[in-house]
């Protein structure tokens, strides 16, 4: 049944072709009308041929999307130990006060965070099913693109505290194991937006995705001259 349904729905076009020759051969049909009837269907099966092409890149994004969806919520999210929330979590046994201020707000942000997260999963789950993937692709790309950009936010503050203040070595270890998990979904999402433009008009641009730094292993010194004020950090979120 599986390869009748194959033939029917992919061979249809040369198997009419070749039907028709064959009739119109046996009823002596004029050329001329015969060529122009096979033209006339053999260009209609190349248009089909290729908009199913086209259908099936652009499932084949959009399954891609939806895994991509899936892992960044099971992987950065909730009380996995590669989220950032719960490295920042760890920040509260400082006796920095803006710091534990500044973890203790993340820790709210963390709520609505796994809210969102696990609102976007169950949507894009839903709509998947439909197979009207050029409908809802475009947005939900760009919602990912922005729940990453979010979350992004929160990798580069924490590089900026950890920059600014000492902290336990296990921490600086935790979220480098995050930071290398999480570049790897980085440069999966860019190859996916990369591959969707393909097939699709998108707004979300591969670079736009950021990759995340690491905290080296140890903090260089920055020798200062007698009398010469340190540089200020143009841009920070905890002084």
């Amino acid at each position: 049944m599986y390869i009748l349904r194959s033939i029917i729905n992919w061979g249809w076009c040369p198997i009419l072709i070749t039907a028709l020759a064959l009739i119109g051969y046996f009823y002596e049909w004029p050329i001329w009308v015969l060529a122009a009837v096979l033209v006339i269907i053999l260009i209609i099966g190349l248009v089909v041929a290729i908009t199913r092409a086209g259908e099936k890149e652009l499932e084949h994004a959009s399954l891609r999307l939806k895994q991509l969806a899936g892992y960044f919520n099971r992987r950065f999210m909730g009380d996995s130990s590669l989220s950032i929330f719960v490295v920042i979590r760890s920040l509260f046994t400082t006796d920095n006060a803006k710091v534990w201020a500044w973890a203790r707000e993340c820790e709210v942000a963390q709520r609505i965070f796994n809210t969102w997260c696990n609102s976007f999963i169950d949507r894009v789950e839903s709509d998947i099913r439909t197979r009207r993937f050029g409908i809802y692709l475009r947005t939900y790309q760009s919602e990912l693109w922005m729940v990453t950009s979010h979350y992004y936010e929160f990798i580069e503050q924490f590089y900026e505290v950890a920059q600014s203040i000492e902290i336990p070595q296990e921490t600086k270890d935790q979220y480098n194991r995050l930071v290398m998990e999480y570049n790897a979904f980085v440069q999966d999402f860019r190859d996916n937006i990369a591959e969707l433009r393909t097939v699709a008009r998108t707004e979300v641009e591969p670079p736009s995705v950021k990759f995340a730094k690491e905290i080296p292993a140890t903090k260089p010194l920055q020798a200062t001259e007698e009398g010469e004020e340190k540089p200020s950090r143009g841009k920070g979120y905890i002084s």
